[in-house]
């Protein structure tokens, strides 16, 4: 199987020290591994038709009407499209097809970096055998399309001067069919500390292969 890993963007979210963590571990799953360090990539359909799973990790990028539409369509046709934190909610803020796909939008995460609890919600291979955990990171708060499959969510407490965010419910690992392809979003790994973590890293992981559909059940 092929993977394409595009990076890139805001460097605070660290995008080569990221994505450095989870290409070994593609590799160790049969993946070929092609990265791309411009967003140019999704200019070449050979490129993306060639790819059964698209990692993204760019954060703040907008897409062309003809990277959106080279990028939507190969997904809707049946390839994976995964990625994490900034880099797959924070970026091509005016691509609405882009958007639709990937089923969530960051707004803000009130506070900076804080305590709060990721609560595992779903039976699923992705989470299976992980129980609810803490983490000090940033808390996304995100507009969300209410037909994702959600697999873990956070509990806003209303601090941090947002008390209108009290007791809101926000998913945190979300899966999506998208036409023949799979999309799988996670809005923790701020930093690659927060994607070496134990339990993002095996949700980023099963995530990554189950949107390539190569997840074992």
């Amino acid at each position: 199987m092929q993977a394409l890993v595009v990076r890139g963007g805001w460097d605070g979210h660290e995008p080569v020290a990221c994505t450095e963590l989870v290409i070994p571990r593609l590799r160790a799953h049969g993946f070929a591994v092609r990265i791309a360090e411009t967003l140019e990539v999704y200019d070449d359909p050979a490129v993306l038709a060639a790819s059964d799973l698209i990692v993204q990790c760019w954060t703040g990028g907008q897409l062309t009407e003809k990277q959106e539409t080279h990028l939507v369509d190969r997904v809707h046709a049946g390839a994976g499209f995964a990625g994490w934190h900034g880099g797959i909610v924070a970026t091509a803020d005016a691509a609405r097809r882009y958007q639709f796909m990937v089923g969530g939008r960051f707004l803000c995460h009130p506070g900076g970096f804080i305590d709060y609890n990721v609560d595992i919600v779903a039976e699923h291979p992705v989470v299976r055998g992980i129980d609810s955990f803490s983490v000090h990171t940033e808390q996304y708060f995100c507009h969300v399309d209410p037909g994702l499959e959600v697999l873990a969510t956070t509990t806003f407490t209303g601090d941090h001067g947002v008390p209108e965010t009290a007791g809101a419910v926000m998913p945190v690992v979300w899966l999506r069919r998208y036409g023949k392809g799979r999309v799988f979003v996670s809005t923790l790994g701020h930093s690659a500390a927060d994607l070496a973590l134990p339990q993002v890293a095996d949700i980023t992981e099963r995530g990554l292969l189950w949107a390539a559909d190569a997840l074992s059940r």
